[in-house]
């Protein structure tokens, strides 16, 4: 294929809710460019986008799909990503490495739950953004209303550059402010009639013409001088300073398309090329250390891995983008991250599941190359002439969790590899052995995201596996002074075992006063690994008990600590001060003074009012206005704590504070709730005491589950 320079290459991401008609948007370009002679559709799992299995299976993206088009001397790069927001890893991914965001609104609905939500990771990398109001066609579509949801959620820099002269069934004719032409298609779309402006129009699209050349004169002195001087500006002097305003985020295009009648594609793709900027105009990215790395075509190679998938029969495949320089087949690149040098053997542009090699790839381009030995999402491959490092993507925590357990326990080793295979395909998966829990731990986005993970590994490795409730952990404490004196004796012939603890306990608390009544004779603090801590006094005066027994009491504290008298589960912010004690010449060693600073300490702490602790989340929850009082009635009957609503656009923002343990499948309950329109985040706030009813119930659980085992 035609090998093009970083000035005609352009990386598009299209972004948008689910079923906004994105990767029909992607199947229309590529027809309109004639990569393709027969556009698929997504009900018949033909089109370019969307091949995988579980995506024909699911009826939607679930990866990000990467295709290229040729139109008019430019190449465009089309990451087609996922449009719900438990797949948001491969929209970061894709919004990282495109120049130009094209966000698909659905016209009967205008700004979605999840259009806000990717809006963040847009803002963040400061992408320009298009945005095309799709589905004109639709009886329902409204695009003045989805245009004025758009401008009340992003501002006056969401612009109109054209507008449906009829929607719905009539829909055949969109009026260009850029052109001041009308675009007429006929019933099969494809190539349309460029007419004038009918009279009845006219006035409306030239108050409108106007201003856009003022918002395209705003952003260049030079621009609008001639403004001033002219009182208008031509096409091109436009197209200068839409562009300069996409950068700037000062202007966000809004086109009208019907993606599935194949009505504006063209004038976007046509946009996109002779306005939308390309890599070179974008700005650098930034190393690790702060540098700024320019997209230099001459410079210093640097390769910036976005993502990574195992294929079947394949292999790794890792997909990057030239940041800088430029690349040839058989190239050694060293991975910054591990110091491996990795030969790119082969490259290639990828549409869909096909593949075409190719000898060179420019600055700006997107390619793919196999079989790398040691390189993963968000490495840099750079050449032997620099050190910088591309800063990395940052990935959002789980949202939800859950036990996974292989059913056939000859798979626990398989199941463990595979897992940190797909965890280290997608960043947004968390896996860990939780060594308190007892359970190995998933995390995902969304009940969606952990069902497409079971699919992926009974399909594709044949492993048979069952999801289970995630035990929670608790933690339990003190809430008065106790004390205890334990005598630990053992005599059965020959050396006995012998050891007395003299011992108070204490709820610590940062800060607090050293003990009354004791003479301090040394402090130890610990931090826990579970967190808080404990601080242990030693109090012995007189040699009671020898300074070397002091360890081995403390040791038995601890393992009583990792598993607490009440539930079993670790103990904190515990003072344990040992006064006294009695030992034995001859039958006293390290293993009894070990027993007897267990066992004084399991005395102690009953008497002392312990209380279970819960781990508490703080939930913020973004809901369309009309359903809050739903989620609202819902967050109470979870022991919630509302700590505030916010406005934000249409939506309620309510924080809360709620206990782990009522947030069991509460991203399936949220989406059942509003029909998918909130989203929420959930990230660990502190320990609270449980009520006494729950405390009950939680002891209770745990006798009989000892008496069981």
């Amino acid at each position: 294929m035609k090998i093009y320079d970083e000035k005609h290459i352009k990386n598009i991401v299209l972004l948008g809710s689910s079923k906004s008609g994105k990767t029909t948007l992607a199947e229309t370009m590529l027809f309109e460019a004639g990569i393709i002679n027969r556009r698929g559709a997504v009900e018949d799992n033909t089109t370019v986008s969307d091949y995988h299995a579980i995506e024909h299976e699911r009826g939607n993206s679930v990866y990000t799909s990467l295709m290229h088009t040729e139109w008019r001397n430019y190449k465009i790069n089309i990451l087609d990503s996922p449009g719900l927001d438990d797949f948001v890893g491969e929209v970061i991914s894709s919004v990282r490495v495109a120049d130009t965001c094209v966000y698909v609104i659905n016209s009967q609905h205008g700004v979605e739950v999840s259009t806000e939500l990717i809006w963040n990771y847009v803002d963040q990398y400061r992408k320009p953004t298009i945005f095309a109001i799709n589905q004109v066609d639709h009886p329902k579509s409204d695009f003045m209303g989805s245009f004025e949801s758009l401008q009340s959620q992003f501002g006056k820099a969401v612009t109109l550059m054209q507008y449906p002269l009829l929607e719905g069934d009539g829909f055949n004719c969109i009026i260009d402010l850029l052109k001041m032409k009308m675009y007429k298609f006929g019933p099969e779309g494809g190539k349309p009639e460029k007419l004038p402006i009918p009279q009845a129009e006219f006035d409306r699209a030239n108050e409108l013409h106007n201003e856009l050349v003022e918002k395209a004169a705003e952003n260049d002195e030079a621009l609008m001088e001639l403004y001033f001087e002219k009182g208008t500006l031509n096409e091109d002097e436009m197209r200068k300073g839409l562009k300069i305003g996409m950068l700037n985020h000062d202007i966000f295009p809004v086109f009208c398309i019907s993606a599935k009648n194949d009505m504006g594609s063209g004038r976007l793709m046509g946009f996109i090329d002779n306005v939308a900027p390309s890599a070179v105009d974008a700005l650098p990215e930034t190393s690790v250390e702060g540098d700024l790395i320019e997209k230099d075509p001459k410079g210093p190679v640097e390769l910036f891995v976005f993502k990574t998938k195992i294929e079947p029969n394949l292999g790794q495949m890792s997909f990057f983008k030239v940041e800088s320089g430029s690349i040839e087949e058989g190239i050694e690149l060293t991975n910054h991250q591990t110091g491996q040098v990795e030969r790119l053997n082969q490259l290639f542009v990828i549409d869909g599941h096909k593949r075409e090699m190719v000898s060179k790839l420019a600055t700006g381009d997107i390619g793919a190359t196999l079989k790398l030995k040691d390189t993963q999402t968000n490495h840099t491959l750079r050449g032997a002439n620099t050190q910088l490092a591309i800063a990395p993507m940052e990935f959002p925590g789980a949202k939800i969790t859950t036990a996974i357990v292989a059913n056939n326990k000859s798979d626990d080793e398989k199941l463990g590899e595979v897992l940190h295979k797909i965890a280290s395909e997608d960043p947004t998966v968390t896996i860990e052995y939780n060594r308190e829990l007892q359970q190995l731990i998933i995390g995902c986005q969304g009940e969606l995201h952990l069902s497409v993970v079971k699919w992926y590994l009974e399909h594709m490795y044949k492993l048979d596996v069952s999801y289970e409730k995630p035990r929670i952990p608790y933690r339990e404490t003190i809430q008065k002074e106790a004390q205890s004196i334990y005598r630990h004796k053992k005599q059965s012939g020959g050396a006995g075992q012998f050891a007395e603890v003299h011992m108070r306990i204490e709820p610590y608390y940062e800060g607090m006063p050293d003990p009354e009544g004791v003479s301090v004779r040394g402090i130890e603090e610990v931090e826990l690994e579970w967190g808080g801590k404990l601080a242990f006094y030693n109090c012995i005066v007189g040699g009671a008990i020898d300074a070397r027994f002091l360890p081995s009491i403390m040791k038995g504290i601890m393992e009583k600590m990792q598993q607490g008298p009440l539930v079993g589960c670790f103990v904190r912010d515990v003072r344990v001060i040992v006064y006294d004690g009695k030992m034995h010449a001859v039958d006293s060693n390290d293993i009894a003074f070990k027993i007897a600073g267990m066992m004084a300490f399991k005395e102690a702490f009953v008497k002392a009012n312990p209380r279970i602790m819960e781990p508490i989340q703080d939930l913020e929850i973004i809901v369309p206005e009309g359903l809050t009082g739903e989620v609202m009635t819902d967050l109470q009957t979870r022991r919630s704590i509302i700590q505030g609503i916010d406005t934000r656009g249409g939506y309620q923002v309510i924080k809360s504070k709620t206990p782990l343990a009522e947030l069991d499948k509460y991203s399936t309950a949220l989406r059942s709730l509003t029909q998918g329109r909130a989203s929420f985040t959930s990230r660990f706030s502190e320990y609270t005491t449980v009520p006494a009813e729950i405390q009950k119930q939680l002891i209770e659980q745990y006798q009989n589950k000892l008496v069981e085992a």
